[in-house]
């Protein structure tokens, strides 16, 4: 792999900063007063459900929209300034890749285009695709497209490299091998911001955490602050016999309840009570675990809580 070295931003100035940002489409308000900032070597998931504004906050970034209203700065100037200057490196999930061409012919485009381009021999192996160089771009498997718009993304020595769901298509080992790239990326001081709906790669890959909902930011912080944000935890447990569903649902302070088969498995927001209260219907738990909710549980927990505020 070449060795690369980064131009990062000096730490008082933000990679990206939001400054109140809106977009409206039509009654739609795509993103609604986002403010937030980037810094030097943070690896940032953008979470959110369908609709939550992420594509939007992406192409704002990346100088593809203009807003409506705030301010957009990479590393102190506008988007188009700094994509211009080679400092963001970005693989999107729209558009697609040039037909007719070759993989390596693809790859060298881009290095030629980039000020900054390393050698393409050491794109296509970083990249993962050194060994499908030859290949037309539209015999490619869904996989190999997105090793492809990877290894375009990170062509040149870039500062900032954005990924709008990286690993969709590709198989467990290609996913393990392009964050074991990506952590490298982060290592040598640059900053990745990266949108996944694969929560598990957000809690096992990232150090921050931004949870966007109806174009507004709900959270930001780290995994475990996100899990805690969602105030809750994960109980659960056996019982023998016959289950009477009823006092189980009773129980106090729970936030969701599921029985299969003698298993049960519940949420609550102040899990010592509730086990307590447990004991005290006269039932007898085993293998009873009590925990804190994963990502994905906060993440469904906060966004549901939010959607109930605004009902």
């Amino acid at each position: 792999m070449v060795s690369m070295t980064t131009t990062a931003t000096a730490t008082g100035t933000p990679v990206v900063g939001f400054d109140q940002v809106s977009k409206v489409y039509g009654n739609v308000r795509a993103v609604d007063g986002l403010t937030l900032a980037l810094h030097p070597g943070e690896t940032v998931a953008l979470l959110g459900p369908n609709g939550a504004g992420k594509s939007t906050t992406l192409d704002l970034l990346l100088g593809l929209r203009n807003p409506d209203g705030g301010t957009v700065q990479v590393f102190g100037t506008t988007p188009r300034q700094a994509i211009v200057a080679g400092r963001v490196g970005a693989m999107l999930q729209s558009g697609g890749l040039m037909d007719e061409v070759t993989v390596a012919e693809l790859v060298k485009l881009a290095c030629d285009l980039h000020p900054r381009p390393y050698k393409v021999s050491d794109v296509l192996a970083r990249a993962g695709v050194a060994q499908i160089a030859d290949r037309k771009v539209n015999k490619l498997s869904g996989g190999q497209s997105q090793r492809v718009r990877f290894a375009l993304a990170t062509a040149g020595d870039s500062d900032l490299i954005v990924l709008d769901e990286p690993t969709t298509g590709m198989d467990v080992s290609a996913r393990q091998a392009f964050w074991a790239t990506m952590r490298e990326q982060a290592d040598q001081g640059r900053t990745v911001l990266f949108a996944t709906h694969y929560l598990e790669e957000a809690d096992a890959i990232a150090d921050r955490v931004l949870v966007l909902h109806r174009g507004r930011l709900l959270a930001d912080g780290t995994a475990a602050e996100i899990k805690a944000k969602a105030g809750a935890r994960r109980v659960s447990f056996d019982l023998e016999g016959p289950i009477d569903e009823a006092p189980l649902r009773a129980l106090p302070f729970l936030t969701s309840v599921d029985i299969s088969g003698q298993t049960v498995r519940i949420q609550s927001t102040d899990a010592d009570a509730t086990v307590h209260a447990l004991y005290g219907l006269g039932v007898y738990p085993r293998n009873l675990e009590v925990a804190g909710l994963g990502l994905e549980q906060a993440f469904v927990a906060i966004t549901e809580a939010e959607e109930a505020k605004q009902s």
